[in-house]
C-alpha cells in the first residue's frame, strides 16, 4: 500500500475509493434482503495510476423479517436458503468489509471512504440500510457522497450499461457472469480505474499542481453514526 499523504490521498481531496457490487430481494433497500455484496479495494501505484488492490466477498443472509422477492430472485438466480451459499450474517458480512476498509482508508492516508458502484444509488442505499440495522457506530464510508460508474462511463465512453461500458474500454466483460456481486465489483473497479487512468493522461489530472486536502474530514457529521 501507498504511504500516508499519497498521491491517492490526493487523488479525491481526503476520500478513499471503495468499489461496492450488491445483489438483492428487490429494490427496496428498507424492506428487501441483502443477499451478496462485494468490494474491491484500490491502490495508486507509483506513476499515479489507480490499481485494485484485493476484493471482499460475501453470501448474506436474509436479515429476520426481509422480503424475498420472487422476480428479483428469478433474475439474480439466487436461493437465499440454499445451505452450498455459504451466507453469513449481515453484522459479519459488514464488519469484515468496514474494518478492511478502514485499515485501507488509514493506509492511503485518506480521512473518509467513499462508495464506487454502477448506479451508486442502489447499492449504497442497501448498504446503508444494513449499516443502520446492524447499528454499526464505526462505518467508514460517507453516508450519500457516491463516485457513479453510470455517469463517469457515459461521460467517458459513451455508454451506461456495465457490460457495453467496459466492452468500449476494452474490458473483458462475461455475460454469463454478471449479476454476481463478486464478478460485477471487479469489473466495475476496472472500469473505474480505466477512466481515472485515461483522464491522467489526457492531463486532466496534473498532479504537480495538486496540493493536499484534509477537507474531506471535515463533514465526520455526515457520517453513518
Amino acid at each position: 500500500m501507498t504511504q500516508p499523504n499519497s498521491q491517492l490521498a490526493q487523488r479525491f481531496r481526503g476520500y478513499y475509493p471503495v468499489v461496492i457490487d450488491v445483489e438483492t430481494a428487490g429494490f427496496n433497500a428498507k424492506t428487501d434482503a441483502l443477499l451478496e455484496i462485494a468490494a474491491t479495494l484500490l491502490d495508486m501505484d507509483e506513476d499515479g495510476n489507480l490499481i485494485p488492490l484485493k476484493t471482499l466477498h460475501f453470501h448474506v443472509e436474509p436479515f429476520e423479517g426481509a422480503n424475498l422477492d420472487a422476480s428479483s430472485l428469478a433474475f439474480n438466480g439466487i436461493d437465499p436458503f440454499n445451505p452450498l451459499r455459504g451466507a453469513v450474517h449481515e453484522r459479519e458480512a459488514i464488519t469484515e468489509i468496514c474494518k478492511a476498509v478502514r485499515k485501507a482508508q488509514k493506509d492511503a492516508g485518506c480521512q473518509r471512504s467513499v462508495i464506487v458502484a454502477h448506479n451508486a444509488a442502489f447499492d449504497q442505499g442497501f448498504l446503508n440500510a444494513a449499516i443502520e440495522r446492524l447499528n454499526f457506530k464505526r462505518s467508514p464510508f460517507h453516508a450519500f457522497v457516491s463516485f457513479d460508474t453510470t455517469s463517469l462511463a457515459a461521460l467517458a465512453v459513451g455508454q451506461t450499461v456495465l457490460a457495453k461500458a467496459c466492452k468500449a474500454a476494452g474490458i473483458a466483460f462475461d455475460n454469463k457472469e454478471a449479476h454476481s456481486a463478486l464478478y460485477d465489483t471487479e469489473r466495475t473497479a476496472e472500469l473505474f480505474c480505466y477512466i481515472v487512468n485515461s483522464w491522467k493522461q489526457l492531463g486532466g489530472w496534473p498532479m504537480a499542481n495538486i496540493q493536499p486536502d484534509d477537507s474531506a474530514g471535515d463533514d465526520d457529521t455526515d457520517a453513518v453514526a
